[in-house]
């Protein structure tokens, strides 16, 4: 029982960590283009 005083708020951490990654990396556009980088390895030569 006592390792729940550690696992919860470890595990809100993390999540919080994770949103803030999330926002952050939709934020600076990394989701904006997707289809394109995907095809640019195809048209390469």
């Amino acid at each position: 029982m006592d390792i729940l005083y550690l696992l919860i708020p470890l595990s809100v951490v993390l999540v919080f960590a994770i949103l803030v990654g999330l926002w952050w990396a939709i934020d600076r556009g990394q989701f904006e283009d997707i289809e394109s980088e995907g095809e640019r390895i195809l048209h390469e030569p």
